[in-house]
């Protein structure tokens, strides 16, 4: 991927995104200098990117080169140029880190108030990309609780096109794929891409001009949003992370997967590519009625079938006995654990298993202590009555007493009970979203307080408690994003864990993250009225990090049996899994079947996982007609590979698997098999 910026008469112009090119002037005249920061201001010929209001009622910013620098940290370069008003005290840095072996750049700006007057942010966002002319085609992932990550494609015609969330949930990602028209496909195909590192209320503008070039913008979404730049303060957006391929879909998703296991998520023990845990969640099993008799019986059968961490979800806490109460006081319920939960956590211990907790930070219940305390502390308008969903509202933790409270629970939680994985819950969507007593200034500045203060708590509680795992979930799949994966290690893809529907949520959510942050259970979950073999269940599981969410109390000698030997098969090939790199063989989007395949970093292995929905009616336009032959990518074409099926084993060259491939191995409905080829 190439970047390319200039300066002319002052003003720095974008001249060049797209296709590395030894000229790209000469080899690519069709691109368009234009802004690299565009303004409101001038002529209204784009989307700026940003918008300004001086204390003199003046709406217009006048941009003029100042100077450029670099840095170095570790292996990567940052690139900081900045540009000044022509008038008013405001300086403007733009910054790139160049990432060059995931064909990635971060940009974002700092604003920097240099006088002593209130200069308002309208609106800031994070970058601005430019796209020559030509027709073009959008592919992004969206959609709504249990229904996770779906793609969803549409020809740019001119206008603007905008996907956003106001609320704090999105179900979806702000990854964008931008190709040429009808050529969007996952190999072989020019891909224009990015994702934007923010957890809150986020935007992406495409904007078709009428010379046929397109704009890309994405940043926070200043909707019902301002933030006022006080004297010598500096405002920062999130980063925005973006690239080129000439190689499809399928390497947007590899350059972003690697991006995320080996530069954002948090360190563990000097590796980002330490293996997940299996995990074992007792919320089917209990829902609110827990007790430490019921969690060790749980727990024994946990251990025998091969788990690694216990995790109590929901119920645990004082006056949880159903979603009305307790929301807020987190401190253990004595009517349920008379003696605290480490008598209970010694023996999960003694067993050989890690103990994890379930919490929601950010909400409260009217039935709480804390509620009847300070009522003050939700988000709220004085005259307006208080919108509860699932019998909570949400804490205004853009107050710094909230914060205080919050990070006070959590450390008190933390120190006294041996916990190795926290699921970090956040169920409600936004209504009401006032501060009524803060400055009148900062009022309209409650969305992104309270997002920097939620980055915060997690920041200070990881660095504190290194050795915890923290797991991002909001109401399933509702808050992922870049901004959550600098400081989570794993994600609650979707509470929808029936394995047809996950098959499809699984591969959108891949799409845009590595499989070492999904994590996926078994249960008795079943939307659609299908009988679900156990295997079938466990394969769809295995393919990301692995949980189970049954009554396992109520297992059978059969059942034990399946768990143990899918377990022990997934601690064969997790590292595979969670850190190999993926190429999606066949989408359920398009046929009625899926297949994932995980090569490790040296080629000498490679997971495929096979999911065949339904029987293939030829000629249905339901189920169109596919290639029966299997084709695998991504290998050493001169290793020989053996592969063991049933009793037998076959051995294969790398060539011969890309070439011609291994007939579809699976037939049936709701059938499938994991194949795991190891080079000699």
């Amino acid at each position: 991927m190439a970047y390319n910026l200039i300066v002319k008469n002052n003003k720095l112009y974008s001249s060049y995104y797209g296709p590395k090119a030894s000229h790209p002037e000469q080899d690519y005249p069709e691109f368009i200098e234009r802004l690299e920061v565009p303004v409101r201001g001038g002529e209204a010929n784009k989307t700026p990117q940003l918008e300004i209001e001086f204390k003199d009622g003046t709406r217009d910013l006048d941009l003029m080169y100042e100077g450029w620098s670099e840095s170095k940290e570790g292996d990567y370069v940052t690139l900081r140029i900045d540009q000044k008003d022509t008038y008013f005290p405001l300086v403007i840095s733009s910054f790139y880190r160049i990432l060059p072996e995931y064909d990635i750049i971060e940009k974002w700006l700092e604003i920097k108030n240099l006088g002593t007057e209130v200069i308002k942010i309208d609106n800031a966002l994070s970058g601005s990309l430019w796209l020559p002319p030509a027709e073009y085609e959008l592919l992004q992932y969206s959609g709504l609780w249990g229904q996770e990550f779906q793609p969803k494609s549409s020809e740019l015609t001119q206008g603007r096109k905008i996907f956003e969330v106001r609320d704090f949930k999105s179900y979806g990602s702000s990854l964008f794929s931008v190709g040429l028209k009808n050529n969007l496909t996952e190999d072989k195909a020019a891909v224009w891409y990015g994702q934007l590192h923010y957890s809150g209320n986020w935007k992406v503008e495409l904007d078709k001009q009428a010379d046929g070039s397109l704009q890309i913008l994405s940043g926070i979404n200043f909707w019902d949003t301002d933030w006022n730049l006080r004297s010598h303060e500096v405002f920062k957006t999130p980063k925005f992370s973006f690239g080129y391929t000439d190689n499809g879909l399928g390497e947007v998703s590899r350059n972003f997967s690697a991006y995320i296991r080996n530069v954002l998520l948090p360190n563990k023990d000097g590796k980002n590519k330490k293996v997940r845990p299996v995990i074992y969640n007792s919320w089917y099993a209990t829902e609110f009625d827990v007790n430490e008799k019921q969690q060790l019986a749980l727990a024994k059968v946990a251990k025998k079938i091969g788990v690694e961490t216990f995790v109590i979800d929901d119920g645990w806490f004082k006056g949880r006995v159903d979603d009305k109460g307790g929301l807020g006081d987190w401190t253990v319920d004595k009517n349920k654990f008379p003696n605290g939960l480490n008598p209970m956590i010694k023996k999960i211990n003694e067993m050989g298993m890690d103990f994890g907790i379930w919490v929601e930070p950010e909400m409260v219940n009217p039935n709480s202590d804390l509620y009847r305390s300070h009522p003050d502390w939700v988000m709220h308008f004085n005259n307006r009555n208080r919108t509860t969903g699932r019998n909570q509202l949400i804490l205004n933790l853009a107050r710094e007493d909230v914060y205080q409270y919050l990070y006070d629970s959590l450390h008190k939680l933390l120190t006294e009970n041996n916990i190795k994985y926290l699921k970090w819950d956040m169920n409600k969507t936004l209504t009401e979203p006032g501060w009524p007593d803060a400055d009148p200034l900062m009022r309209k500045e409650v969305r992104i307080r309270y997002v920097n203060n939620v980055y915060r708590l997690v920041d200070s509680l990881r660095k504190e408690f290194p050795d915890v795992w923290l797991e991002n979930c909001s109401s399933g799949g509702g808050r992922v994003d870049l901004g959550m994966f600098s400081r989570m290690d794993v994600v609650w893809a979707s509470d929808n864990i029936d394995p047809l529907d996950r098959i499809f949520i699984q591969y959108g959510y891949l799409s845009a993250f590595p499989a070492n942050t999904m994590v996926s259970w078994t249960g008795k979950e079943n939307w659609h009225d299908n009988n679900y073999p156990l295997d079938f269940r466990f394969n769809v599981a295995m393919s990301g990090v692995l949980g189970i969410g049954n009554d396992i109390t109520k297992w059978g000698n059969g059942e034990v049996e399946t768990a143990s030997r899918k377990i022990t098969e997934y601690k064969s090939i997790r590292n595979v899994t969670q850190n190999g790199t993926l190429y999606r063989i066949a989408s359920p989007f398009t046929s009625a079947r899926s297949s994932l395949q995980y090569v490790s970093d040296d080629k000498s292995e490679t997971v495929v996982f096979c999911y065949q929905l339904a029987d293939q009616l030829k000629g249905s336009s339901a189920f169109p007609v596919v290639s029966e032959q299997l084709k695998l990518q991504g290998l050493n074409a001169k290793a020989t590979y053996t592969v063991k099926a049933g009793n037998d084993k076959k051995t294969y060259t790398g060539e011969e698997l890309m070439q011609n491939g291994i007939t579809w191995p699976v037939k049936g409905t709701f059938n499938s098999i994991i194949l795991s080829f190891i080079s000699n």
